[in-house]
């Protein structure tokens, strides 16, 4: 499911993308249950071996706070499209975030 709406989006836009823009277009494809895309589970990873690596992460942690804080974006979009916005949404910026919310052993 998530390949073939992949493909639709680049037949959709990757010409356009690469004549105009002179860029490289990469579809990102997400459920609304939290499933995603091969595409998008690539850049999920790449992003979170680069955070992990400059703030000196574990990647487990990034990558688990990455896909969670995703999936609640989605969900939190989902339910602001059926019932609409009810107050105003804070800005966050990834910098300001705290990943290790508590220290594991394992």
């Amino acid at each position: 499911m998530y390949r073939s709406h992949e493909q639709e989006k680049k037949r959709m836009y990757n010409q356009r993308v690469i004549q105009v823009e002179h860029a490289t277009f990469t579809p990102l494809v997400f459920s609304t249950s939290g499933g995603v895309g091969p595409e998008a589970d690539r850049l999920l990873r790449n992003l979170a071996n680069r955070i992990s690596t400059k703030r000196q992460e574990t990647y487990p942690h990034v990558i688990s706070f990455l896909r969670r804080r995703y999936r609640f974006d989605l969900l939190r979009t989902s339910v602001i499209s059926l019932r609409g916005h009810r107050s105003v949404s804070k800005s966050h910026r990834l910098k300001d975030l705290d990943l290790n919310l508590e220290k594991v052993a394992y």
